[in-house]
């Protein structure tokens, strides 16, 4: 065999791997392609993106809409910014843990907003159960993880862990947007909720 026809072979055989890794592969692939292209991106475009044959696809998913229904999940799914919280050093100081929590977070609801803005689900509705968690109890997941990292300063704390978590990830879907003005960086954004509106100065 030529080394021209062994690349070719190469291109068309996708690497040998389980159904369930070479699923998530394909969903972690058409994810940023449904963002762009809503629905009406094309299996084939995905295929292309992964890297293997657009029947590989279906092998593992029964249709489209399946795999359009799977990227909503995974999009939706506390799973990854939970990770992402727990994986802050709790050892830093509560600004800065607070700031890589506010970055995961506005990630996570970047990701949520695009698929689903750009399927047709305006306003942020929930479509039911992801992967066993609805909306409630994907929120309690993600408030859980910040009260965990707010545990080290509950001392400091005028109010529960559970309290401040609360606000402060409600603050988050909330943050007011100004056409003059900037967007505030994580770190700004922590520093107006935990030291409030007034400057240093201010009486």
């Amino acid at each position: 065999m030529t080394a021209a026809k062994e690349n070719q072979t190469t291109r068309r055989r996708a690497p040998s791997m389980p159904p369930e890794r070479r699923r998530e592969m394909i969903i972690h692939t058409a994810i940023p392609l449904i963002a762009e292209y809503g629905a009406a991106v094309t299996t084939a475009k995905i295929a292309r993106a992964a890297g293997i044959g657009e029947g590989t696809i279906f092998r593992v998913f029964a249709d489209k809409d399946e795999l359009l229904q799977a990227c909503i999940a995974e999009a939706l799914s506390p799973e990854h910014a939970v990770r992402e919280l727990d994986s802050i050093d709790t050892s830093q100081p509560l600004a800065e843990r607070l700031a890589e929590a506010a970055d995961a977070l506005q990630a996570h609801m970047a990701r949520m907003g695009a698929v689903m803005g750009s399927l047709g689900h305006g306003g942020g509705k929930h479509p039911g159960t992801v992967r066993g968690a609805g909306r409630t109890e994907s929120t309690a997941r993600i408030r859980a993880a910040l009260v965990d990292l707010l545990e080290p300063d509950r001392a400091a704390l005028r109010r529960p862990p559970e309290q401040i978590a609360a606000l402060f990830f409600g603050l988050l879907f909330i943050q007011p947007r100004t056409e003059d003005e900037p967007d505030l960086t994580p770190q700004e954004l922590v520093e107006v909720f935990l030291h409030g509106a007034l400057s240093g100065g201010a009486e």
